[in-house]
């Protein structure tokens, strides 16, 4: 597997406060990677670290097959996107790229190129003060390619949008994607993570819990089939029955009963139904999302996390 980024116990401290700790990870190259974890796991000062801006404590990392303390031999090759982008509002999107392009010594020729990939042509020459959120993304986005990179990052690039908006730059992303480039994107919408992204790495309090490919990963939540008695009368009959036969059953909404079964046992719970004398109206296999999956491995709520990591800390201490 060609990698775009390796670290090796990568390690940075903030006085007493440990923001990421032995992380030892290596990324894919090519595809949509995300990078998620509850807030202030590490996410950003792992971007930041990679991206040149803050050195880590102890540890080694490498981007583009190059070592990060010395980003000025990988830096043209990479685009990022950190925090809201900056514009002169009174200025058109063109003329933002283009005094970008002249700063940088780079190509005016790839400001139409740019703003063809984003989707932003003829709605250039507007002033960035009448864009939506999410037209202003995506011009940070474009002003990320303009050095034509190989590697993408992009910090929560969906933050605050509305659906139009995030469905527009997943489409963007899968877009990249699929032209070769490598794009790791930092957000805390698991449902796009899980939408948009191949590979996935998961951090909590610093520590790396996850690094693999996201369909691997949701081979871990809980299948389920959804079924229904085509008469509603039927439906304690049922779940007594199916508990009787040692399955795992419980009600969900809609006088549905929720199964603990894989895809291919639905055939023997109708069977089981029918030698009951009940006729099933429904069978739907349930998967489990890539949210529950990520509730399971870093905490449910913000009080988990306060709880596991003032544990944590007192481990350390002790």
């Amino acid at each position: 597997m060609m990698s775009v980024i390796t670290t090796a116990g990568l390690t940075r401290r903030f006085g007493e406060v440990t923001a990421l700790e032995g992380l030892t990870v290596e990324l894919p190259r090519a595809g949509v990677i995300g990078l998620v974890g509850p807030n202030g796991s590490g996410k950003s000062t792992l971007i930041r670290m990679l991206l040149g801006l803050i050195a880590p404590t102890s540890g080694t990392a490498e981007v583009l097959d190059e070592p990060i303390s010395e980003p000025g031999r990988y830096l043209h090759r990479v685009g990022a996107l950190v925090e809201n982008p900056a514009f002169m509002p009174g200025l058109s999107a063109r003329t933002n790229l283009m005094s970008l392009a002249r700063l940088r010594g780079l190509p005016v020729a790839r400001v139409d190129e740019v703003l063809q990939t984003v989707g932003l042509t003829g709605r250039d020459t507007e002033p960035v003060k009448r864009f939506s959120l999410g037209m202003k993304q995506r011009l940070g986005i474009a002003a990320a390619l303009l050095p034509d990179p190989e590697l993408l990052i992009l910090d929560e690039p969906t933050n605050g949008l509305d659906p139009s908006g995030i469905v527009e730059i997943r489409g963007l992303l899968a877009d990249l994607a699929r032209a070769g480039r490598t794009v790791i994107v930092s957000s805390h919408l698991l449902a796009e993570i899980e939408t948009v992204c191949d590979f996935l790495v998961v951090i909590r309090f610093g520590h790396l819990i996850y690094s693999g490919s996201v369909a691997d990963l949701l081979t871990r939540t809980r299948q389920r089939i959804e079924i229904a008695a085509e008469h509603a009368r039927d439906t304690s009959s049922l779940l007594t029955l199916l508990s009787a036969g040692g399955w795992d059953v419980e009600p969900t909404s809609g006088g549905r009963l929720g199964v603990a079964a894989g895809e291919h046992q639905g055939a023997e719970l109708n069977r089981l139904a029918a030698d009951g004398g009940i006729t099933l109206k429904s069978m739907t296999p349930v998967r489990g999302s890539l949210e529950e999956i990520f509730l399971e491995m870093t905490g449910s709520s913000d009080q988990d996390l306060t709880a596991a990591r003032a544990a944590a800390a007192e481990r350390k201490a002790s």
